[in-house]
């Protein structure tokens, strides 16, 4: 078996941050964290103002254990519509499945805050394997009471995608649920600085043999944009918001963001625009051609109960 990693160094000063070898060891440690937390792949040395966070990170890492082993009970899968803006009245057509962590003793817990920490823990493969399964659930349930053509998307984390055994961990879901897997969009981040294209285009292959759609999400944040659009067999490709925001700046920046959209649908992509929040906005993306849409203009992230709301009879 072939594994691929990236490495985070956390860095200390002999004397000048201890002078024992645990004081050494223990910031070290945190030190490591901030790296992690700045984006993986990089080197971090200690700083004294980082220690004053490191007790909130312990105090995170000691109650997220206990919550993934307590069955998941303060986790909660929220979905965030997704809208086709080429018809009348916006319909939606279905949502991204987003994590919330509602801590007993530390309250509401935003996901920048613990997610990474669920990576640097190895939690996040527990975790994201819950959301996909909520998520399969509640998508199941949508296209059972008369909603076929709802699909729901779903975050793969690059530590997630180096499972060994992650195919088959997802066909399991799929088998588990009886899902449609046509209804299922699993979303790989742009930014995660994917390295070796074979090992992931072979995972991306076996899992659209079974029916399932590859998204390229916040396309634009990363630097290697144009790279992992030609590289990854992707089926749709998400704009990053800064795409959607440079749209209203100038006819330079309009005429990239049309022509990347025209690029991606000559590639037999659909193209998913996020961060939306004005109707100016709106009315660039419908001028430029792109058909589907997420964000604050439309609808915020929400519980299932309020999404089955929405969706009506």
């Amino acid at each position: 078996t072939d594994y691929y990693c990236t490495m985070s160094m956390g860095v200390v000063r002999f004397p000048a941050d201890g002078d024992t070898v645990e004081e050494l060891i223990k910031k070290a440690d945190i030190a490591l964290y901030a790296a992690k937390c700045a984006g993986k792949n990089r080197i971090e040395f200690y700083d004294d103002n980082v220690e004053s966070t490191s007790y909130k990170r312990l105090d995170l890492e000691k109650n997220m254990r206990n919550a993934t082993r307590n069955a998941f009970s303060e986790f909660e899968v929220y979905f965030q519509p997704i809208v086709n803006i080429t018809k009348e009245g916006n319909p939606c057509a279905g949502a991204e499945a987003l994590i919330r962590w509602n801590s007993g003793e530390l309250g509401l817990i935003p996901p920048a805050d613990f997610i990474p920490l669920a990576e640097y823990l190895g939690l996040i493969n527990p975790i994201g394997e819950f959301v996909l399964r909520e998520a399969c659930i509640h998508c199941k349930y949508w296209n059972d009471m008369g909603h076929p053509e709802y699909k729901v998307n779903v975050n793969l984390s690059v530590v997630q995608l180096l499972q060994n055994d992650i195919v088959e961990r997802i066909a399991h879901v799929i088998e588990e649920t009886r899902i449609t897997p046509q209804n299922l969009t699993l979303e790989v981040t742009e930014s995660m600085q994917l390295q070796d294209y074979t090992y992931y285009n072979k995972i991306f292959y076996d899992w659209k043999r079974k029916g399932i759609q590859i998204a390229i999400d916040d396309f634009g944040s990363g630097y290697s944009s144009l790279g992992q659009l030609q590289r990854l067999r992707a089926d749709v490709l998400k704009l990053d918001r800064s795409f959607v925001c440079a749209g209203l700046q100038g006819t330079r920046e309009r005429i990239v963001i049309e022509n990347l959209v025209n690029m991606a649908f000559e590639l037999g992509m659909e193209v998913v625009c996020e961060g939306v929040e004005t109707q100016a906005q709106v009315n660039v993306l419908q001028d430029i051609g792109c058909h589907i849409a997420q964000g604050y203009y439309y609808y915020r992230p929400m519980q299932a109960e309020a999404f089955e709301q929405l969706l009506g009879p």
